[in-house]
């Protein structure tokens, strides 16, 4: 499967959801970052939370980026989104190597440690909205579950998941977020709790040859609510790094004539690296004085 968002409601609209697949986008981040199989999962879920979270944007100026900082080895995470699930991210640490779980998992969880996990959404009016909430377990999904509770009061479940094959590559990646609505009655709530608690892995489902659309119709379609869910049509999702030697250029001439003179007097070639995708922007010496020109 190419990697694909879905958005749709069920249970009589009484529930949203959208949910993803995004194995190629996490593998192309682990090749970038060349990360260790547990900060393989702890970048990839924090991708997929931001994808998710990108789908459900409402005006397609919006920018989200998610952190998370925690006293584990890993540090930190930012992921950012737009309204079109195009994430890119970065992880502090990349090497982390830790014991499995004993149920076998990726211990994320302790890679990430106790923290905090940040959302920044920009939707370009005023200043950008700022929401912070504790880490429950570093997991990252459990992490995004709370937030939404504690943040934007609204009752969420969040599953997002990445299995690491033993070559190290990226076999499995996606998840979902699932809502409530205000009018939600109490049945359709405790119908959506024991379904949820029957959810062991959201990589199980693809492991198991099934789609998106077929993990959200396990989870919330007429098996479980007696009617089929609405899905509207797939969305793709990418890691994208909008970087150029357009945008670094305006970065460089941002640092002002006296860092740039100090550039030319040094006379050497100054480099500028995006920690996002890897790429590098050399400028020569002729080129940073044409620069100080046009200031």
């Amino acid at each position: 499967m190419n990697d694909y968002v879905i958005r749709g409601m069920a249970a009589g609209n009484e529930i949203r959801f959208v949910a993803a697949y995004t194995r190629e986008t996490v593998e192309k981040a682990r090749e970038i970052h060349n990360t260790s199989p547990v900060c393989s999962a702890a970048l990839g879920r924090l991708l997929t939370g931001g994808a998710l979270m990108g789908a459900m944007c409402k005006n397609d100026s919006d920018v989200l980026t998610l952190k998370v900082t925690g006293n584990g080895p890993i540090h930190s995470i930012t992921v950012t989104a737009d309204a079109f699930s195009n994430v890119k991210g970065i992880i502090y640490n990349n090497a982390v190597d830790l014991p499995l779980k004993s149920n076998g998992h990726l211990d994320v969880g302790t890679a990430v440690g106790a923290g905090t996990l940040t959302v920044i959404r920009d939707e370009g009016v005023a200043e950008p909205y700022v929401g912070q909430t504790a880490l429950v377990s570093g997991e990252i999904g459990e992490d995004l579950t709370y937030y939404f509770a504690e943040s934007e009061q609204i009752p969420t479940s969040v599953g997002v998941g990445v299995l690491v094959d033993r070559d190290l590559s990226i076999k499995h990646a996606g998840g979902f977020i699932i809502q409530l609505l205000p009018f939600a009655k109490e049945e359709t709530i405790t119908t959506l709790e024991n379904s949820l608690a029957n959810v062991n892995s959201v990589t199980d489902y693809f492991n198991k040859g099934m789609s998106v659309e077929d993990m959200m119709r396990a989870i919330l379609g007429k098996d479980v609510f007696g009617g089929d869910i609405v899905i509207e049509e797939p969305l793709p999702v990418k890691y994208h790094c909008n970087c150029s030697r357009e945008r670094v250029t305006k970065a460089l001439v941002s640092l002002g004539r006296k860092e740039l003179q100090s550039i030319i007097d040094d006379g050497e070639p100054i480099t500028m690296h995006c920690d996002f995708c890897n790429s590098d922007y050399t400028f020569e010496i002729p080129e940073v004085q044409a620069l100080m020109s046009n200031i």
